[in-house]
């Protein structure tokens, strides 16, 4: 279905932030309703993805576990090998009919005797063009609120992933990952126009947190971020805060919506991320002679993909 990579890795000088060769582009970010129902799921997300297509967007995303309910209990019986893989069919022909880069959320996959959280990007084409495991599990108790251990079901992943696409270099996490600055900041460092997550914050931290990571991940890196969420269902046992949004490398929310099922359009313009990082130059003023430059503990492959050095 897809061809294994071969990885060449590589890295960048620490002293400067190349912006990846990169145009403007239409964001699209798909705040869908989810169910019980795979079937369902998965023709409803492909019709979506049409209509973002059909209003002019170049880049689409969809939210974590948009193919099922999210918890622990679902991610065994909703579980995929990426090679035989209904979900995946289904996240190809939607690219290629709809003729746009796709971020498919992620979907619970299954390998071996493990289960991931894992995210797949795609080109116009429909070709495969990366894979990210989530890195960091949901493993969090907050006393009379939540309590939830993604770590009893799931395997962490152990990589970094930027996508190419003709837009520029994407970086991508999924949900959680977002709490971890290290992963924007990498994605910034190696050429990346934006840090794109999606996530499914809960009633809890979705008032608190969801909002303000995304603008102080765009902020610290100057870069655009976005955080794609499933709608919310008062019914499920999971519910979602929604509220996907989009933010400009100022830490500006330029785009977002509530809880309900929608489509958040959001225009990046390269230029935005160039004209700030000359107004605030924040990447010849950093002091490396003081603190190490995090970009430079791992390396990038030609996809991507990023592992630690050793």
């Amino acid at each position: 279905m897809f061809s294994v990579f071969k990885r060449t890795f590589q890295t960048m000088s620490s002293t400067t932030s190349p912006l990846s060769p990169s145009a403007p582009f239409r964001l699209a970010l798909i705040q869908v309703a989810i169910t019980a129902d795979k079937a369902n799921n998965l023709k409803h997300a492909k019709s979506k993805i049409l209509e973002a297509a059909k209003n002019g967007a170049n880049v689409v995303v969809l939210p974590e576990c948009f193919n099922s309910p999210y918890g622990c209990d679902y991610f065994p019986k909703y579980a995929e090998d990426l090679n035989d893989s209904e979900s995946i069919n289904m996240l190809s022909s939607a690219a290629k009919e709809a003729s746009v880069y796709l971020i498919g959320g992620s979907i619970p996959e299954r390998r071996q005797d493990k289960i991931y959280n894992t995210l797949t990007a795609y080109d116009p084409t429909g070709k495969m063009i990366a894979v990210h495991n989530k890195l960091h599990l949901f493993d969090i108790d907050v006393p009379g609120k939540i309590k939830f251990k993604e770590s009893d079901t799931l395997t962490p992943g152990n990589k970094l992933t930027h996508v190419n696409t003709r837009y520029g270099k994407i970086g991508v996490g999924i949900c959680y990952d977002i709490r971890f600055p290290e992963m924007a900041t990498v994605a910034a460092r190696k050429g990346c126009v934006a840090m794109i997550y999606p996530g499914a914050f809960n009633m809890t931290t979705g008032p608190l947190h969801w909002e303000l990571l995304q603008r102080a991940r765009a902020m610290d890196n100057q870069i655009y971020v976005a955080g794609c969420a499933p709608a919310r269902d008062v019914n499920a046992s999971y519910h979602s805060w929604g509220h996907s949004t989009v933010v400009d490398p100022k830490g500006t929310v330029i785009a977002t919506c509530e809880e309900e099922e929608t489509i958040v359009y959001a225009d990046v313009d390269p230029n935005e991320v160039t004209s700030i990082r000359a107004n605030i130059p924040l990447y010849s003023q950093r002091r490396f002679d003081v603190y190490g430059d995090v970009a430079e503990t791992v390396v990038v492959d030609d996809e991507g993909n990023g592992t630690k050095k050793n």
